[in-house]
């Protein structure tokens, strides 16, 4: 039987984080076909052993759960797009390996996903381990006025409500449907016809940046992204990068994301206000962080991309 939904979940040494996704689609599972199909890039772990050792997994038809394994560790996009590639699914979840749903979750995003015909992706309500809101909803593309607003906390002259609506991310508290100009990749339902009008993700992207820009694309292709407090999915967050690399070195690589996405999407001038607005919260916190004694670096690697950045959209078209 065909599937409707294709539930694609990229695994990098996931260890029992995988384990734990695919499970958490069995025991909630949503009320369409659906098949799972895992994409693992490389892993050098026992992820996909714990993975096909679950006693819930087991409970999966062969025609369900399907696995490919890379030779190398392709990134997060390239390993997306490959599991679009292998369905012809009218919908496609996009899951992390660190993700888990909650009972109706799937089955809220679908609802919600086909209550408009523009309606291009969804995204629930992300919850940390603990239970608390994990922001997923921010404004996109950045501009320089949103940065020293939030950098330069002036945001606290702004009635709550006011701050919530126009900044969102921490400020909103993400219990309403509405549109949004921004959803995370986490847990993303997205239409096949999406993907056949805008392509997939850019796999110039390796990992960070790329369900930005992805659904900068969308919107501006007429798309409309839409928030779904009653989906409900818990995330653990940075569970791949956690494995790979230390708290700093994902800073970077997060800001390199952020700051690639504006070279590739936004024009000159937005660029060079918006690296210059966080150049100068960078620095504000960098004198602040020396004024007590702390440690700078993260400002320092900051201030380096920055600069860098800067420099090339100065001299680039």
């Amino acid at each position: 039987m065909k599937a409707e939904l294709s539930i694609i979940i990229v695994n990098w040494n996931g260890e029992d984080l995988l384990r734990r996704a695919v499970e958490s689609v069995v025991e909630a599972p949503p009320g369409v076909s659906f098949e799972i199909i895992v994409i693992d890039n490389a892993s050098s772990d026992d992820s996909l052993a714990r993975m096909r050792a679950s006693d819930a997994v087991k409970r999966l038809g062969a025609e369900q759960l399907r696995v490919v394994v890379n030779s190398e560790n392709l990134g997060f996009s390239k390993a997306n797009n490959q599991g679009f590639a292998l369905t012809d699914a009218p919908l496609l979840l996009l899951l992390n390996s660190d993700a888990e749903v909650r009972a109706g979750a799937i089955d809220k995003l679908i609802e919600t996903l086909r209550a408009g015909q523009r309606n291009g992706a969804c995204g629930p309500r992300l919850v940390n381990p603990d239970g608390t809101l994990q922001p997923s909803v921010y404004r996109n593309p950045p501009t320089a006025w949103e940065t020293l607003l939030s950098g330069f906390r002036l945001y606290r002259l702004l009635p709550a409500r006011l701050r919530g609506e126009l900044l969102l991310g921490g400020h909103w508290d993400h219990a309403r449907r509405r549109r949004v100009p921004r959803l995370s990749g986490a847990a993303l339902l997205v239409k096949r016809e999406v993907i056949d009008d805008i392509g997939g993700l850019d796999e110039r992207f390796h990992m960070y940046g790329e369900d930005v820009e992805w659904c900068l694309r969308m919107s501006r292709a007429g798309w409309w992204l839409v928030h779904e407090p009653e989906a409900v999915v818990m995330h653990h967050g940075s569970g791949s990068s956690k494995q790979r690399w230390g708290n700093l070195e994902t800073m970077r690589r997060i800001v390199d994301g952020q700051l690639r996405f504006q070279e590739y999407c936004l024009s000159r001038p937005q660029r060079i206000a918006n690296i210059t607005a966080s150049a100068l919260v960078a620095a504000l916190s960098s004198a602040w962080q020396a004024m007590r004694g702390g440690s700078r670096q993260e400002q320092r690697v900051a201030l380096s991309l920055y600069a860098a950045y800067f420099k090339r959209a100065l001299r680039r078209e």
